[in-house]
């Protein structure tokens, strides 16, 4: 009997086409998926049912997932699915991860991995630029077999951003996710993968997020790492799913409010704590255990906003500085070369 996707909560699934876009380079290379799926308590037709139907509710629960890519890896003896002109062996996460463990910070941590992928793939590289206030940390793929790349660079994302927050042991504030691929019809689950603003068609692949996180240390060690590599890399990507933290929820609630009815500097704590159920002492003692703060998190989506409202020539800098609750434009001046490293009108002026 087919499972029943249709009921599965969102934040506990991930879409039948994100999977099905994990596949694309395994039927590339003549991988039996009867074998792959066979391996898990999923069937075939669930994942590629006859009918050509674009119905985003199909969907499959996120144990299932671990399993499947468990299965697709032993078959193909690649970590990276198939997607890159030579694999990936099993195991090199792990390598990566025990070369990374002793970086001291998440700055040096990142560097480390950065160089080590350089060191095995001219398909796929990444780069960590910071800029102002930002680090932006970038993913630059061949595709060297022109394939749906959508499962690929945003397991990426997820395996290196649910890695970093494991290293330091909090959860890092996203500021905004650009993709270099189109938005698939199932582009309501990036909501609930990346708590911030995501764009598509970009001309990069990359996320942004304070630099203050890479100076944080690295508090894991050989001990916990041996632990975590358990079940990994494949339990980070059982992640695609809602980030849980108290600070991704804090945030999602303010972007949901923020765009539809309430200025962003009239969302006090009071209101936020109110409708998540909690008491001010409560959230803000919660927050503090993640290491960040309802004033980190109202910022990071004010310097987004101020990007947003940027793109818009038409509008004056003095407005976007009062919409942002900027006394006057100086501030918002000083303010937005400290976030970016370059003025509003250079910013506008480049784009």
């Amino acid at each position: 009997m087919a499972l029943k996707f249709n009921s599965i909560s969102n934040s506990r699934s991930v879409s039948v086409g994100l999977i099905q876009s994990l596949f694309a380079a395994a039927k590339f290379h003549n991988v039996d998926l009867d074998d792959v799926i066979g391996n898990t308590d999923l069937k075939f037709d669930d994942l590629f049912p006859k009918s050509e139907s674009t119905d985003t509710t199909n969907r499959i629960e996120l144990s299932q997932v671990g399993p499947l890519l468990r299965s697709l890896w032993r078959e193909m003896e690649d970590e990276a699915s198939g997607f890159l002109s030579q694999p990936l062996k099993l195991g090199v996460f792990s390598m990566m991860c025990h070369a990374i463990i002793s970086a001291g910070n998440l700055r040096r941590a990142l560097l480390r991995s950065i160089k080590f992928i350089a060191l095995l793939s001219n398909d796929l590289t990444l780069e960590l630029v910071e800029v102002g206030d930002e680090a932006q940390l970038k993913i630059h793929y061949e595709n060297p077999h022109d394939l749906d790349q959508v499962f690929f660079i945003t397991s990426l994302f997820v395996i290196w951003i649910r890695l970093s927050c494991w290293l330091i042991e909090r959860p890092i504030i996203l500021e905004r996710i650009e993709f270099q691929y189109d938005a698939p019809v199932y582009d309501e689950d990036f909501s609930l993968m990346f708590p911030c603003r995501h764009t598509f068609s970009q001309t990069e692949n990359k996320v942004v997020f304070s630099k203050s996180f890479l100076s944080l240390p690295i508090v894991q060690d050989n001990e916990t790492l041996s632990s975590f590599l358990h079940n990994a890399p494949e339990s980070l990507l059982t992640q695609f799913r809602s980030d849980e933290s108290l600070s991704a929820q804090v945030k999602r609630l303010m972007l949901h409010r923020n765009g539809i009815d309430t200025e962003l500097e009239n969302l006090s704590f009071e209101l936020v704590a109110q409708e998540l159920c909690m008491t001010t002492h409560t959230l803000r003692r919660h927050l503090k255990d993640e290491g960040n703060t309802f004033q980190q998190i109202k910022d990071s989506i004010r310097r987004d906003q101020a990007l947003i409202l940027l793109e818009n020539k038409h509008l004056a800098t003095l407005d976007i500085a009062l919409k942002l609750g900027f006394s006057e434009p100086a501030a918002f001046n000083r303010a937005f070369k400290k976030w970016t490293g370059l003025t509003p009108g250079a910013y506008r002026s480049r784009k």
